[in-house]
């Protein structure tokens, strides 16, 4: 008898990380580090090395924060840039708006304001439409611009988009928040 799922599980998808096993060398890893006993919750060897790989990449000064899925870690950080009147502005078809199950709204307290997009890319002038009411009292305030890389269309950001919209973004005293889970 053919599952029902079938179709779904013959085709390959980068829609989550979640779709397919991990690569063989990763869950050597793992298998190489499921030996003896450490301190659990940070205080072990391989987040200290985690950590130390991660501020080589990122300077000193970063913070470093695990967690278990992409959805955990998007709403902890959406969190942590806005307050209940804010928004996040977002691609409509971006992973926040789209695939998880309507966590940021929901944990976040924050309004997602969406932006068409063909391609799933933003630019700060597709964002500047969605940015009305900004000052007024009565409207949520735009605070942080979600983007993704790789977008859930496939599309890549270059470095010079990614740093027109960080320009645009911080001149309007904003945030950007990136999703990475592809």
């Amino acid at each position: 008898m053919k599952s029902p799922h079938f179709d779904q599980i013959a085709r390959h998808s980068f829609a989550s990380d979640n779709n397919s096993g991990v690569h063989p060398a990763v869950f050597q890893a793992m298998l190489d580090a499921n030996a003896g006993h450490v301190i659990a919750y940070g205080d072990d060897p391989f987040t200290t090395r985690a950590v130390s790989t991660l501020r080589r990449h990122f300077g000193d000064m970063s913070e470093i924060f695990f967690f278990l899925t992409g959805t955990g870690a998007n709403v902890a950080s959406l969190a942590a840039m806005t307050r209940p009147y804010e928004a996040v502005i977002c691609a409509e078809t971006a992973h926040i708006n789209v695939d998880e199950c309507g966590a940021p709204e929901r944990f976040v307290g924050c309004k997602l304001l969406v932006v068409s997009s063909p391609d799933g890319k933003l630019t700060p002038e597709t964002i500047r439409g969605v940015m009305k009411g900004r000052g007024d009292v009565h409207a949520v305030q735009p605070k942080v611009i979600s983007i993704t890389q790789t977008t859930e269309c496939g599309t890549a950001y270059t470095l010079a988009e990614i740093r027109a919209i960080c320009l645009f973004a911080h001149e309007q005293g904003m945030f950007v928040h990136m999703d990475g889970a592809r």
